[in-house]
């Protein structure tokens, strides 16, 4: 492994002495990617050190064997080292897998209620919460686009930015159907009801990402209207954006200015073109790019929240928890701690194929 590693702390020394090259500071875009570069080389050169200074160790602890003073210690010494050096050659490995460029971009953040009329609605108002309680433990920023909402406060359809470092690494398997299992408000007679809300999460793509023709747009202006709420347009400033090609139609009503309901409707728009551009490129190598803890198609049902036996479960990784109240109140590190790692396992299986 070491021999296919030998470049990392030469190109980190060499990243080191470019970001303090003055030219390069002068470009600032040039600098912000080489930043990028040697903070992603930084762990992983230390990873390196670490894993030499075991190998190293156990061939230290292999010579002491032949001492008969120093035989249990080093016995002792070599059993741990093995124990430990299968851990450090997995950890480099999860530092060498491809990275999906989209990770660390912010994410657009789509819920729509599904089956179920009302209660799916509510239920699309639960998940949104969700997010945003996770959002705000993670010290994200959640930023709202448009919604529709029903008279009890449902969401119709909701649209969020969430801001942050990693927001889409870790959002991202949250794609799907979603289906809750529990008695409805609604629900005179105390019968259970199951009801669905799908969950879209798109990398928000800037203007380099997707190039918008603005001859390809039309833009229409009309009265905001609809119930009150966090989500909910305050304004009569309200955008809609056509992108004729695609059939693509984006509406923002969240701000008092024309001008900045356009600018997140483009927002939004760019996200939901750079989305299909890459599903129409994943279709072409789908066995591929496929990742095992599902497809992250929002016809696929991924979790269901059962109120009634207060559990979650995720059907991708067959996992279940009992602690309901908390995930939906945003801890819901359990499970995608798990999706992720799943991930990477299913990853690391194809690089050794």
């Amino acid at each position: 492994m070491l021999d296919k590693l030998d470049w990392v702390q030469p190109r980190l020394e060499e990243l080191g002495a470019l970001l303090s090259d003055p030219a390069v500071v002068a470009d600032q875009e040039k600098w912000r990617a080489l930043m990028r570069e040697h903070s992603r080389l930084e762990p992983l050169a230390a990873a390196v050190a670490r894993y030499e200074g075991m190998l190293l160790s156990r061939e230290e602890a292999k010579a002491m064997l032949s001492d008969p003073d120093m035989a249990d210690m080093a016995r002792e010494e070599l059993a741990q080292l093995e124990a430990d050096i299968p851990a450090a050659e997995r950890e480099i490995q999860l530092m060498l897998l491809p990275r999906d460029p989209n990770d660390e971009k912010n994410v657009v953040l789509e819920i729509r209620g599904g089956a179920g009329g009302e209660e799916a609605a509510l239920f699309g108002t639960l998940l949104l919460r969700m997010y945003t309680r996770y959002a705000e433990r993670r010290g994200w920023r959640v930023e709202p686009m448009s919604a529709s909402m029903t008279e009890l406060g449902g969401v119709k359809e909701a649209v969020v930015t969430v801001i942050g470092e990693g927001a889409y690494s870790r959002l991202k398997y949250e794609s799907g159907v979603h289906r809750v299992q529990r008695i409805p408000v609604t629900e005179s007679n105390g019968k259970r009801q199951t009801s669905t809300a799908t969950v879209a999460v798109l990398p928000e793509a800037q203007e380099v990402d997707v190039v918008i023709d603005e001859n390809d747009l039309r833009i229409d202006t009309y009265r905001a209207s609809g119930h009150g709420g966090q989500y909910i347009n305050r304004t009569d400033s309200a955008v809609r954006i056509v992108h004729a090609p695609s059939g693509i139609v984006v509406t923002c009503q969240d701000e008092k200015s024309q001008l900045k309901n356009k600018e997140k409707a483009m927002r939004v728009l760019r996200s939901r073109l750079y989305d299909k551009m890459q599903s129409e490129a994943d279709a072409v190598q789908s066995a591929d790019r496929r990742a095992q803890v599902g497809t992250g198609d929002r016809s696929e049902r991924i979790r269901t929240y059962n109120f009634n036996e207060g559990r979650v479960s995720d059907h991708r990784i067959g996992k279940t928890i009992y602690s309901i109240d908390a995930f939906v109140d945003g801890d819901m590190d359990e499970i995608l701690d798990e999706l992720i790692f799943t991930d990477q396992q299913e990853r690391l299986k194809k690089l050794g194929r």
